[in-house]
């Protein structure tokens, strides 16, 4: 778009979106010191969990600690407003325990957008962004100029006039919604879609692709028999996510199980040929980890019954989500379906399920900032870089926040490697391997996960984050307190002895716990009051692991040798004659910043690193 605008604005930073990504873009900005516009569709919804009313999980409860590590509100937020706390995944190792919660899904919007309205230096504002202002960037050096954004136009001839953009666009860029045959333009039940910002993007050379994710009905809690399901309660003592959070002290309510059963697939295969994703109305891909009540049956032919979580959305409403039976079948389809299942025979539906299929830009185009590769100062975050998920999201829009605030600022680049956090190894994935389905966050991903747990993500973050900027004072002091704390009670363990073995010694052995070593570990126990639970924990897990710790840490190390190998940004890979063509070309699209980045690209073979250490040494 050109043209005089009729009314214009000017900031530092304008993100755009108010999700996931999106407030925690805006958030992170604002924490830096620039002057930030948030600007979103509907005011009324941001913040807004569109899908499952829930936080964290396998994996995305580890990114969710490490969000709040680098000052992020996700974790703060839902310790504030949750119904109910679990703790996954305990009868494993401590690299796979992580948590979740349940959220009371219109108070965690309600206190996102106050935070939104009153986080200093963010303004939060109705908007319909329609187009960008783009420059032709200065020649920057042989290899060629690129362009740069200088701000968004809203409807009303609105300019908003920025140092860099983030574009957190979600489900929304061209969005269809299907539920059966009937097909509506929309990102989400009650919202519309937003057409301009694609056809502004292709203008400029971003390659865009299409996804599809899918939402299941919700049904009225009065409707529901709850005699016949198994209840599932949260922990008798919760754990909170952010490391700000001294307790958690509201009530929890229970959520339930139940299952579909043959007559319920019996259903959906005799109406598969009116499911859009089998009637050849839906052609994109949607998460394969997260697939539709219809995938399941057909995919797991073999299985006669799927379960089913029956959440709550808060306490204020009798609203509960069906986790399990996301899908686009027609209304009377639906209907059916649910009043097959065990305890839901008289089921009032709320709202019906639906698919919905999107624009997203594939991540490759993006250096590990998060900055486009075409447009300098802007920057993409969430579903719009092909991944799904509310942590997912938050995660990005931290990362895009803290390195869009840190380029006007004129800091380096703020980097996670794959050896520091989940963030890092979700930012990886995405800028070298791209996506061919929506990305979504597993322990697996994570090769140095023993190192990444859900604990010490304190440890791991919050120095690096009050280094850059993003984490204040208050942060590291509670900090250095719980460091101090682990380190005086290690002291304790390896002083006292039984038996000629030291109390650090005995703990070693896997069935032995904290409190089982004596009257004198549990005197010291109550003596160092609040707060120890969690020094007890990581001293547990040192003595346990610490063999597997040891080795992991070797990992790192080498790791890391290729990570601090630096390639610079504009390295001209098409003078290295004895580089295949291929190589020549992914090299030079991807644009990797390490070697040890080089290496992980599709395609690079052990002999072309060899070839480009040889240049740039």
């Amino acid at each position: 778009m050109a043209g005089t605008p009729r009314l214009c604005f000017e900031f530092d930073v304008v993100v755009v979106g108010g999700g996931h990504a999106g407030v925690e873009a805006a958030s992170a900005s604002a924490r830096m010191g620039l002057k930030t516009a948030l600007l979103t569709m509907n005011a009324d919804t941001v913040g807004l969990m569109s899908c499952n009313p829930a936080i964290g999980g396998i994996a995305k409860g580890q990114m969710v600690r490490e969000i709040d590590a680098l000052g992020g509100i996700m974790g703060k937020t839902i310790d504030q407003t949750a119904i109910q706390f679990r703790m996954l995944n305990l009868g494993k190792g401590p690299a796979m325990h992580s948590p979740r919660a349940q959220a009371d899904k219109k108070l965690y919007q309600q206190q996102i957008k106050w935070l939104m309205e009153t986080t200093p230096n963010l303004v939060l504002r109705q908007e319909i962004v329609e187009g960008f202002q783009i420059e032709e960037a200065p020649r920057e050096n042989e290899v060629g100029s690129r362009q740069i954004i200088r701000g968004v136009w809203a409807q009303g001839d609105t300019l908003y006039k920025a140092k860099a953009v983030i574009l957190t666009t979600g489900t929304f860029l061209k969005a269809l919604m299907h539920t059966g045959e009937a097909k509506t333009a929309g990102g989400r039940a009650g919202d519309s879609t937003t057409e301009g910002i694609s056809d502004s993007l292709a203008r400029e050379g971003i390659q865009l692709a299409r996804f599809k994710t899918g939402t299941p009905c919700r049904l009225l809690g009065e409707s529901i028999d709850f005699s016949k399901l198994e209840p599932q309660p949260g922990d008798a003592v919760p754990r909170p996510f952010s490391f700000a959070t001294e307790r958690i002290t509201q009530s929890q309510i229970d959520c339930h199980i139940t299952f579909t059963n043959e007559k319920v697939h019996d259903l959906i295969r005799k109406n598969l040929h009116r499911s859009p994703m089998y009637s050849g109305q839906i052609q994109s891909r949607g998460p394969r980890y997260c697939p539709s009540i219809e995938d399941k049956v057909v995919r797991f032919a073999d299985k006669d019954r799927h379960q089913i979580f029956l959440e709550p959305e808060g306490r204020q409403t009798r609203e509960y989500y069906c986790n399990g039976i996301s899908t686009s079948l027609p209304k009377d389809v639906q209907w059916d379906l649910v009043r097959s299942i065990v305890g839901l025979e008289n089921a009032e539906i709320l709202r019906w399920g639906y698919a919905v299929e999107y624009d997203f830009a594939p991540p490759t185009q993006l250096f590990s900032t998060f900055e486009t590769k075409a447009i300098q100062a802007l920057y993409f975050a969430g579903q719009l870089n092909g991944t799904t998920g509310y942590e997912e999201a938050a995660g990005q829009g931290l990362y895009a926040g803290i390195n869009a605030a840190g380029k006007i600022l004129g800091k380096g680049s703020f980097h996670l490697d794959r050896s520091e956090a989940y963030l890092g190894v979700m930012v990886d994935d995405l800028v070298t391997r791209g996506v061919d389905e929506p990305y979504r966050m597993f322990t697996s991903r994570a090769e140095y996960r023993i190192a990444l747990r859900q604990d010490n993500a304190d440890q791991r973050l919050i120095p690096k984050g009050f280094a850059y900027g993003i984490v204040d004072q208050t942060a590291l002091a509670r900090l250095e307190i719980k460091n101090r704390k682990i380190a005086k009670a290690k002291a304790f363990l390896q002083e006292n002895r039984v038996d000629n073995l030291t109390y650090w010694q005995i703990l070693k052995r896997p069935e032995i716990r904290f409190r089982e070593l004596g009257e004198n570990a549990e005197e010291y126990e109550k003596e160092a009051g609040e707060g120890f639970g969690e020094v007890i924990e990581q001293l547990e897990i040192e003595a346990k692991y610490q063999g597997y710790v040891q080795r992991q840490n070797s990992e790192i190390e080498r790791f890391q040798k290729m990570e601090s190998q630096p390639i610079p940004e504009f390295f001209d890979y098409h003078r290295i004659r004895q580089l295949r063509a291929e190589a020549r070309e992914k090299l030079t699209q991807y644009r990797p910043k390490s070697l040890g980045h080089a290496s992980r690209i599709p395609g690079i073979t052990p002999a072309d690193i060899t070839v480009v250490l040889i240049h740039l040494t």
